[in-house]
């Protein structure tokens, strides 16, 4: 197998902590994004959609979007399990999963995508109103996730799970608009110096 991957993008970190964590080892393909490398022909016969992350499986078959491909990995190595064992777990992981990825993830890369004017070639339109426009929901989140974990250890539960990893990604990509977890947020900071902690998050 082989992962189109780009080592500051949010997402492709995704599947690669998700790959740490299951101990899968695919061959790392770099597309540098800064050079317009997904927007090549070769890598466009890979994706159509020009994004990364992109994996290839031996056969030739070709699985885009980050969810997609961890599901296929935890379809393929399904311990440790990352998506839910039992059926309520499976739909609260989904839940928070999706959850942050909208709520927190998403708002963030908008702020980036919109207001970066070194990604004026990659996002078309750049609207810079629309990417300061969802700072104020990238703080709003923030409060929610602090005040949901007083009573749970991680995201969706009481383990660490796929949810996890999308919520440590996006704070880490905080970083890129300056944002930080603030001060009294507590519940907040000791979770994500939990999941810092593994090894799976230098991925």
């Amino acid at each position: 197998m082989k992962l189109y991957d780009s080592g500051r993008a949010p997402n492709p970190r995704r599947v690669r902590i998700f790959l740490a964590e299951k101990g899968v080892e695919v061959e790392l393909v770099p597309v540098d994004l800064a050079k317009l490398e997904h927007k090549s022909a070769a890598f466009t016969r890979i994706n159509p959609r020009q994004r990364v992350p992109a994996l290839v499986l031996d056969d030739g078959t070709v699985i885009c979007e980050t969810m997609a491909i961890c599901r296929y990995v935890e379809a393929l190595k399904p311990e440790p399990n990352l998506f839910g064992a039992t059926p309520i777990e499976q739909g609260l992981v989904e839940m928070w999963q999706r959850r942050v990825e909208l709520e927190l993830l998403y708002p963030i890369m908008f702020v980036v995508r919109h207001t970066n004017p070194g990604m004026a070639q990659v996002e078309v339109p750049q609207v810079p109103e629309w990417g300061e426009a969802n700072r104020p929901k990238v703080m709003a989140y923030l409060e929610f996730l602090n005040t949901e974990l007083a009573d749970r250890a991680y995201i969706a539960g009481d383990r660490f799970t796929v949810a996890d990893i999308t919520a440590m990604v996006a704070l880490d990509f905080m970083r890129v608009i300056k944002v930080e977890v603030p001060e009294g947020y507590d519940h907040l900071r000791r979770w994500k110096s939990v999941v810092s902690e593994r090894p799976s998050a230098k991925a």
